[in-house]
């Protein structure tokens, strides 16, 4: 497998690094402060491109590969330190367009998609539940059905972009007794009546990303708004979590490399003891293993690419990838505040935001505990 880049990716992949440095970082410190999320960034992104990469030409995307989006989303985290609003950008992608290409009806695809791709409207996944949250097809959100329509009744939690969002693919059971068989998933428009979003949850990281609960009070919902078959919600679910899982963090490769490239200036530059201290080994060791994490991680993700590009197997990957990169991650941010010493700990240096966003890439799409369950099922273990 050779996961290089072509000269057509390389320069798209320079593009976004060019477009996310000059457009995506202003004010970001004050905006972090004030968990602002950035709408004006959103939309530059959707002129730039972001939001229709992998989406075909025929609903109104780029028609990218995997791979390729990969290349591009690394660029942007290279260019762009607001991860919130990066990270808002996946969730989208991820788990609302992504799903509607694979199991969405004609009709539900006109209508959607080129919105979702032009950046009019803003995604958000509903399926996480107070007490289903690892455990998320243990979740008790109700779907009866009503001659052509199913109310849904029933709270969520831990959604993101849901105070912006426009469009919603909810989650719920006919019949908890039906167990798998009984998730069924649908697509919720804003200002549908009964659909009531909570107050904002305040995290400690990716603070430009908004987050809330969302209650939904016997809420009528069309059938023609059901996302595929009834009973195969778990199947949409696992679809959205694959994607998400194998991508989301390709822009976090761009933050790591950014990292590691601003921690051998420094160590070439910062002297004690009358030399530069890039010459103390116990600092070159930690800069040797940010990098060994990196390319590490980086092949795990494009992985990804070359997989999904090729239509073969990818569950256990993307658990791979998501499980790596997210620990490798914090370990670089912390490992880049420690080399920048006592400045590096200084909100001026902007490391302290980089590893609060980056703690809570440990948590999204599945716990790392999640993930090294899925890891070993497919190894033929049962943890």
């Amino acid at each position: 497998m050779d996961f290089s880049l072509t000269p057509a990716q390389l320069e798209l992949q320079n593009a976004a690094i060019d477009f996310a440095r000059g457009e995506l970082n202003d004010a970001l410190r004050e905006r972090d402060a004030a968990s602002q999320f950035s709408r004006e960034g959103w939309r530059k992104c959707a002129e730039f491109g972001v939001h229709a990469l992998p989406v075909p030409t025929a609903h109104g995307g780029q028609g990218a590969d995997l791979t390729t989006t990969i290349a591009v989303m690394e660029g942007i985290g290279y260019g762009s330190t607001d991860a919130g609003l990066l990270f808002s950008i996946n969730a989208s992608l991820w788990t609302n367009t992504i799903p509607l290409l694979q199991f969405g009806s004609g009709e539900q695809k006109a209508r959607f998609l080129p919105k979702l791709t032009r950046g009019d409207w803003i995604g958000a996944n509903l399926g996480s539940e107070p007490e289903a949250g690892s455990d998320i097809f243990g979740l008790r959100t109700r779907a009866v059905r009503d001659g052509d329509a199913y109310v849904l009744a029933g709270a969520k939690t831990w959604a993101t972009n849901a105070p912006v969002a426009d469009l919603f693919v909810v989650y719920a059971t006919l019949d908890p007794a039906l167990g798998l068989m009984g998730i069924t998933a649908f697509l919720l428009e804003k200002g549908t009546p009964g659909l009531r979003i909570g107050g904002e949850l305040h995290k400690m990281g990716l603070r430009t990303s908004p987050m809330a609960e969302v209650f939904l009070d016997d809420v009528r919902v069309p059938v023609t708004n059901r996302l595929g078959r009834e009973g195969r919600g778990a199947a949409v679910f696992n679809c959205a979590m694959d994607w998400e899982r194998g991508c989301i963090l390709a822009t976090c490769l761009g933050a790591m490399r950014r990292q590691l490239e601003r921690c051998i200036d420094y160590a070439k530059t910062r002297r004690q003891f009358g030399k530069a201290i890039a010459e103390f080994q116990s600092v070159t060791n930690r800069i040797a293993d940010m990098k060994t994490r990196l390319d590490a991680a980086r092949l795990l993700v494009y992985r990804i690419g070359f997989l999904k590009d090729r239509g073969l197997p990818s569950e256990a990957e993307a658990a791979q990838a998501k499980l790596f990169t997210s620990e490798a991650f914090v370990q670089n941010s912390l490992d880049a505040m420690r080399t920048l010493g006592a400045y590096g700990y200084m909100q001026e240096a902007e490391l302290e935001r980089e590893t609060r966003d980056a703690i809570g890439s440990l948590f999204s799409s599945g716990t790392s505990d999640i993930q090294r369950n899925i890891i070993a099922k497919k190894l033929g273990l049962n943890p």
